[in-house]
This record gives structure tokens, C-alpha cells and sequence, in this order.
């Protein structure tokens, strides 16, 4: 019988032991087949500058980033008695340099722009007829030390290693335009196109097998074939890192975008973490809006029956504070009696210096803020390694002060013994711009310090103090607006609402003008950098009428300054106000003339609708007449010209933009009439019927309306008879849209319907719009899954694109941009019908 009992007991055991193993297999599966969910993933979104995000479906697989791609890295190691797991990014990759580029030190080439001998790239070759010059080179002299506008450069960098014994060895390059890289006179390189930042090629075996001891010759020929030229170039060597050993990888469970989170759940060991990224952007809470201020909350609790201590580390770099990391900043920590602060900052401050697409703020301060209490530490290291080491080792870190480059901001929160009852404890992260963009010559500050007589410090504390109720608010708001998109438009549609939300509204500053306006300006993300581009806030403005439509007087406000303060003196719109972020007057090279008018007419026009009068419009009523007299004249056969879809290139008799003339001249109408203003009401109501009328007849190409008035074989998408729809206007009959809509169907393709018959890529703002004239939820939503199939299995790990290709899903260009707030057109849309 005691032989039975053993033989009962070690086969439980090893039963026990199996299921361990599988369990612990499957976890290690999960762990990389974690289901998309979004093309990136929102995790700190205030603005165009305080924005970062993972790019991976598993938080702790990549490095966070910027939304231009730029690595700005946050850390998170939970300690679990003597464990230790990694839930958020990963460990940036560190280089040593062998061949050092212009960021790190200075150094000199032979040149020549003129075309060498065949043997000009090997070491033997005479160089003493070309000329010296200090990298980088390159057209913007503001940029370069050594100036290069011709179409050819070829380089000789000359350089003496004794120890070829290296491995994982990367070229590191910037170069725009097309490169071929030869070491000692073989091409280990070459790529045709632009990067305009530094990449690392894994180059290891090509430079292994060139290097030679003693003297070597790095040789490049760039080629500018058009726009920007630079070239900067070296040699590098990746680190290994000293900690990763000890750090397992907690597993992710799962992962929720909302409207204003994005929740983390993972286990690691015997617990599990609860984590939330709270940017609380509410619409209807201006205030809150405008606070940089960012949380990070940790819930911690057992699995098991069992009591653990347990302690949380947050990293964040101080690259979230500079444009390039090669930049010098100063750290320090700061304690007032409630909290306490790690403060980061570039060491020069160039205050609204440069301006542009691909760029990161490099003035202001980074802030990581927590309770000032003995349970909490904060210091400050020279890298990620250092402040890990510290965590691990469990010593007690003093540094509170330091310059450098690349710092990393340390704060640990010790939970203590955790059981089954849940533990929380919460981070603020924040950023101090104190100026935020420069206005007609007018540097502004942030909304949140308008009068000047806030600080960051003062923000931080309300910020701690009401966070509870904060969170209850995003809480509310999450749950209603992802309830009314799922109502109007199914469960993809509310999905897409949530994950266009944050991202739409974080491609903005929020000011206030000299003049006492509010201002809301738009940075075309990617696209050109422009500041407050009237067809990009025509696109985003559903999210903003839905929700407070003082944001959208915010984007509307400059460009009737622009005008009525006689700085823009067109019969029509100004196409922006600038380069992000100096917005002081249009700096795109060409007009929009019908498409900028149409926009600001029709948007006026929805404001009047939203809030049941035209006090705004009155305020603006002489620019609005202005531009709809030019409508009348040139907007029913529009000529040869850019509209908002300007990648696609310039076009005549565009049907589209015709039905955006004929729309605000409608709008105009209702407003007048709103105003009292009768008999020019129906002036112009009649006369936008009468040009529909015309249209029809135009466009008309049997089983659907032509992209042009002369070519009946186009077909194109009319997104813009959507206001006819919303605003209730009646100008085109019901049967326009549904003929439209029948035949749409018929063109569409996996992930999406194209813009137009010229292409197949699409813009996925503008098919939520045409998607709205569908006569049925069901017919809408057929328009919404392709749509919500290419976020959720794109490749391009980016904040999601509005201009993809339909056949494979790909991005074609733009990220980030706030235009993904027209995907609350239909919400819009039943709002106003009460729906």
C-alpha cells in the first residue's frame, strides 16, 4: 500500500512537472503572437512634440519612440522578490564607434564634385587635387560645415585601426540622395533614395573581410537626384549589454487601445501587473486638455496564495528632450513637499529654432514626477545600463545632477508585500515647452500657461492631486465614445474612433492669440510640416464638432486673421500659415484656391450647425462673403489645380471639387439664413441647386459621376457630398449618393476602396466620409472592415497612416496626422439627425 502511495505521488509529480513545462511553452508562444490590435500604440500623446509610442504589439519587444521613429526610450523592470521582468521597451542598442561620424567628433575628407579616376575609391589612388573639408556635407548651410549643391560628391576618408579583431560591425550613415560605400576599394553599400537621419547597416561580414590593419580608406559617392543633398558617414561596432541576463521578459496578455489609455495587462511570475498610459486629452475639459501632463499607473497583486515584495523601475532617456541624440543636456532632481522631480533639458536651448517635418523639440524641460515619500527613490545615470544596474544591484543611487548625453531619468517605486488585494501607485511624465509656437512674430506659450503666471511644477501637483478623478472622467468618456461608435457604425468603426482619437488630437498646439483666440494648430505630420493647413483641418474636423467645437474656431481662427488683417490678400484662403512651428504666413509653394475656400465656407457653415446659430459666422461674415463670390465664379467647373488630395497631382474639371464649391455655397445660404439675411439666403440656395443641377449633367456617366467633366471612363469618390448629407443643405438629390454608393461597392479592394480610378491607394479619412452617404448601417460598415483590416494587419509600424494601398495593405506616406479625426463623420452625422 505505501508502494501504491509512492507511485500515486511521483506520477502526480511528474504530471505537475508536464503541465508546468507546457504552460510555460505556451506562455513563451503567446509571448510573439501577441494579435495586432493597431499599427502602433499611443502611449504618452500630448502634441506633435510630446508623443511617443510602441511600435510592437508586445510592449517590451521594441524600443518607444517618437511618432517620427525616433527612439525615445522608456523602461519598465518590475522586481518580484528576487526576479526580475521587463513589461515596457527594450534596452536601445548602443554603438561604439570605430570611424566616428560628425555627431560624436569633428573630422575631415578629401573631396571632389567633379568625376574621378576608375581606381578613386582604393587606397592607392592620388588625392592630392581634391579638396579638404570638414562632414557633414550638404545643401542647407545652417545644417553642414562643408556646403555642397551640385549633383555629384564623391569622398575619401582616410584612417589608420590596428586591432581588426571586431565583430557586429554596422555602417552608419545619413545620406540624401542615392549612395554606393567602398572600404579599401570594395562596395560593401549601396541604396538608391534618401534617409536624412543616421541608420545602422549590419555590414559586419562586407567590412570584416575589407578592413585591414594600418592604414584603410572609406570611399562614397552621393548622388543628389533632387530636393535636399547631405551625406555624413563612419564605422561602428554594437555594444552587448551587461543586465539582459538576469531580466526575463514578463509575459503581455493582452492590450487595449481606448480613447484617451492604452492598457497593459501582463504576468510576471507570481503577479500580475495592470498597466496604464493615460493622456487625458477630453474634448469637453479644456483644461485638462491643455496640462502636458502624462500618467503611468502600475496595479500590482498575487496570483497565488503567497505575499511577494515587490518594487517597479521606470527609465526614461532624455532623448524625449532633444531633436538628435548627439545633443548635450543637464539633469536634475527637484523635491517639494508633496513631490518629487527628475528634470531634463538641452544644455543650449534654441527656443522655436528650427522648424519642419522630421523634427523633435530641443527646448523646454522633461519632467518624471512622483509622491514624495520614503518609498520612492529618484537619480539620475549616464545611460539605461548604469540606472538598470543600480535597480538590480539594489543600491541606493545619490546622483542628482548630471550633463551629458543620452541620460537616463531613474525612478523606482517600492510596493512592498504584495497579496491577492491589488497595489497601485502612479508616475507623471510631463514637458515644460514654455514657448510652443511662434505666431506672426509672436513666440506664445502653451494654453496651459497663457498668462505666464503658471509653471510646470504648479501643473504637476494639480495633476497628482486630482488624479482619481481623472481617471474616473477618462474612464466615462472612454466607455460613451466607444459605445456611440459602435452604435452608429459597428464594433470595427468604434474600434478605429478609439484609435484615431489621441492621434488626432495630439497633432496639434493649443494657444491663445495676442488677440485673446483661441488657436489650434495642425502640424501636417509627415506630409510637409506646414502649421495650421486648412486641408488637413478640413478632414479632422468631425472629431472636433462632435465634441467641442471651440477646437475647430481654433484651427479657423488664424487663416481668418491671416486675411482680415490684410497679411493675405487673395479672393481666397490662404493654403496655411507656415512651417511648424512658426506660423508666420503661407510658406507652401502653390494656392488651393476652390479647395480652401470650399473648406472654410462648409466649416463655418457645420460650426452654425452644431451650436444653432451663426454668431461666428457673422464675426467673419466679410471674408466668408468674399470667398463664396469667388466660389460662384470658379468653383462649378473648377480649372487646372492642386486640391487637398495634391500627391495625386494637379486636375482640371475635378468633379470632386466642384461638389466642395457647390456645398458651401449652400452653407453660405444656410447661414444667411440663420442671420436673417433672407434675400441673400435664397440667392444662394437657389444658385447651389441650380449648379447641382449642372453637375449632374457634367459628371454624369451612367452608372456613377466621373472623376472629370471630360472624361466619362474616371470614376473618383465624392466624399465631399457628405455636408449636403450632414448639414441637412438638400442641394443634391438622394439618389446622387446612392448611385455613387452602388457603384463603390463594385471597386472595392482587401483593404479598402481607392480614391479614384487613377490609383489604387486610398485615403482612409475620406472613405469614412463617402462610407456616410450609405443609406444603411450595413451598407456602411462593408466600407469600414477593409479599413479596419489594414490597421489591425498592416506591416508598417507607424501611428496609423490615412494613405495606404488597398491591394497589399502598405503605407504610401503620412503618419501620425490629425486627419484621422474625419473618421467620426458618421457619428457626426447621427448626432445631428438625433441617432
Amino acid at each position: 500500500m505505501i508502494d501504491l502511495i509512492k507511485i500515486i505521488k511521483q506520477k502526480r509529480s511528474l504530471i505537475q512537472k508536464l503541465f508546468s513545462y507546457f504552460f510555460v511553452m505556451l506562455i513563451c508562444l503567446s509571448a510573439f503572437s501577441q494579435k495586432q490590435v493597431a499599427p502602433a500604440y499611443p502611449l504618452i500623446t500630448h502634441n506633435t512634440y510630446f508623443s511617443i509610442w510602441s511600435m510592437t504589439d508586445n510592449l517590451n519587444q521594441s524600443t518607444t519612440k517618437h511618432w517620427t521613429g525616433a527612439n525615445q526610450s522608456l523602461l519598465g523592470i518590475i522586481k518580484v522578490d528576487e526576479n526580475y521582468f521587463r513589461f515596457l521597451g527594450k534596452p536601445e542598442e548602443k554603438y561604439e564607434s570605430i570611424l566616428p561620424t560628425s555627431d560624436e567628433s569633428s573630422y575631415d575628407v578629401k573631396y571632389t564634385e567633379q568625376l574621378p579616376g576608375s581606381d578613386w575609391n582604393t587606397l592607392e589612388f592620388n588625392d592630392r587635387d581634391w579638396k579638404s573639408g570638414e562632414a557633414p556635407f550638404g545643401d542647407n548651410q545652417s545644417e553642414v560645415k562643408t556646403l555642397w549643391k551640385s549633383k555629384d560628391l564623391w569622398i575619401r576618408r582616410e584612417f589608420e585601426i590596428n586591432n581588426i579583431d571586431l565583430n557586429d560591425l554596422f555602417l552608419k550613415i545619413n545620406h540624401d540622395d542615392n549612395v554606393e560605400v567602398f572600404l579599401n576599394g570594395n562596395n560593401i553599400y549601396s541604396n538608391k533614395g534618401w534617409v536624412h537621419k543616421f541608420v545602422f547597416i549590419d555590414l559586419n561580414e562586407a567590412i570584416k573581410n575589407s578592413l585591414k590593419k594600418g592604414k584603410n580608406v572609406l570611399a562614397i559617392h552621393c548622388e543628389n537626384t533632387a530636393g535636399g543633398a547631405y551625406l555624413d558617414a563612419g564605422i561602428v561596432k554594437k555594444e552587448k549589454s551587461e543586465n539582459n541576463g538576469r531580466i526575463e521578459l514578463a509575459h503581455q496578455n493582452n492590450v487595449k487601445v481606448n480613447a484617451t489609455q492604452t492598457i497593459y495587462n501582463f504576468t510576471c511570475g507570481p503577479v500580475d501587473l495592470n498597466l496604464k498610459f493615460i493622456s487625458p486629452l477630453l474634448l469637453n475639459e479644456i483644461d485638462i486638455l491643455a496640462r502636458p501632463v502624462s500618467y503611468i499607473s502600475y496595479k500590482v497583486k498575487s496570483r497565488d496564495v503567497k505575499s511577494h515584495n515587490v518594487k517597479i523601475y521606470l527609465g526614461a532617456s532624455s532623448d524625449i528632450a532633444v531633436n538628435i541624440s548627439s545633443q548635450k543636456v543637464e539633469a536634475a532632481s527637484l523635491n517639494t513637499k508633496s513631490m518629487k522631480f527628475l528634470k531634463v533639458g538641452t544644455i543650449d536651448q534654441p527656443v522655436l529654432q528650427k522648424k519642419g517635418d522630421d523634427l523633435r523639440i530641443d527646448w523646454g524641460y522633461f519632467y518624471v514626477a512622483a509622491k514624495n515619500d520614503a518609498e520612492t527613490k529618484q537619480f539620475i545615470t549616464n545611460n539605461a545600463e548604469e540606472g538598470i544596474a543600480s535597480f538590480l544591484s539594489d543600491k541606493d543611487n545619490q546622483q542628482q545632477e548630471l550633463s551629458g548625453k543620452s541620460l537616463m531619468l531613474n525612478t523606482i517605486l517600492n510596493f512592498g508585500s504584495v497579496s491577492a488585494i491589488a497595489k497601485e501607485n502612479f508616475l507623471e511624465l510631463a514637458y515644460d515647452e514654455e514657448y510652443s509656437v511662434q505666431y506672426f512674430h509672436n513666440n506664445l506659450r502653451s494654453w496651459w500657461n497663457k498668462d505666464g503666471k503658471s509653471d510646470i511644477q504648479k501643473q504637476l501637483d494639480m495633476a497628482y492631486n486630482s488624479y482619481q478623478s481623472i481617471l474616473k472622467k477618462c474612464d466615462i468618456f472612454d466607455k460613451g465614445l466607444y459605445s456611440k461608435a459602435k452604435i452608429s457604425g459597428g464594433e470595427d468603426y468604434a474600434k478605429l474612433c478609439e484609435l484615431a482619437y489621441r492621434q488626432s488630437i495630439a497633432a496639434h498646439a493649443l494657444v491663445k492669440s495676442p488677440g485673446g483666440d483661441i488657436l489650434f494648430l495642425s502640424k501636417e505630420n509627415f506630409s510637409n510640416g506646414s502649421i495650421n493647413t486648412v486641408d488637413v483641418t478640413y478632414p479632422s474636423a468631425p472629431l472636433y464638432l462632435l465634441y467641442n467645437p471651440e477646437f475647430l474656431k481654433g484651427m479657423l481662427n488664424g487663416i481668418f486673421y491671416y486675411s482680415e488683417s490684410g497679411k493675405w490678400g487673395k479672393p481666397f484662403p490662404a493654403h496655411d500659415l507656415g512651417t511648424y512651428p512658426l506660423a508666420n504666413g503661407q510658406t507652401y509653394g502653390e494656392d488651393m484656391p476652390v479647395e480652401e475656400a470650399g473648406n472654410m465656407v462648409i466649416l463655418t457653415g457645420a460650426i452654425a450647425k452644431v451650436e444653432g446659430n451663426a454668431k461666428y459666422a457673422q464675426k467673419h461674415w466679410k471674408e466668408l462673403t468674399k470667398w463664396v463670390e469667388y466660389l460662384s465664379k470658379e468653383g462649378l467647373d473648377p480649372a487646372n489645380q492642386l486640391c487637398t488630395d495634391d500627391f495625386a497631382g494637379h486636375l482640371a474639371r475635378n468633379a470632386n471639387l466642384s461638389v466642395k464649391a457647390i456645398v458651401a455655397i449652400g452653407s453660405y445660404g444656410m447661414m444667411a439664413r440663420m442671420l436673417g439675411k433672407n434675400d441673400i439666403a435664397a440667392k444662394y440656395t437657389a444658385m447651389s441647386k441650380s449648379m447641382a443641377k449642372k453637375w449632374m449633367q457634367l459628371a454624369d456617366a451612367g452608372d456613377h459621376y466621373a472623376l472629370t467633366f471630360n472624361d466619362k471612363n474616371t470614376w473618383s469618390q465624392k466624399y465631399n457630398l457628405v455636408w449636403d448629407k450632414v448639414l441637412d443643405l438638400n442641394i443634391f438629390p438622394p439618389s446622387v449618393y446612392k448611385k455613387e454608393v452602388a457603384f463603390y461597392l463594385t471597386k472595392q479592394n482587401e483593404f479598402g476602396l481607392p480614391l479614384d480610378s487613377r490609383k489604387t491607394y486610398t485615403k482612409s479619412d475620406w472613405i469614412m466620409w463617402t462610407a456616410t452617404l450609405s443609406s444603411s448601417k450595413n451598407e456602411f460598415e462593408k466600407f469600414v472592415t477593409p479599413v479596419y483590416k489594414f490597421a489591425t494587419e498592416t506591416t508598417d509600424r507607424v501611428p496609423l497612416s490615412d494613405w495606404h494601398e488597398t491591394t497589399n495593405g502598405k503605407k504610401i506616406g503620412f503618419q501620425a496626422r490629425s486627419v484621422v479625426g474625419g473618421y467620426f463623420m458618421k457619428m457626426l452625422n447621427d448626432h445631428f439627425h438625433g441617432k
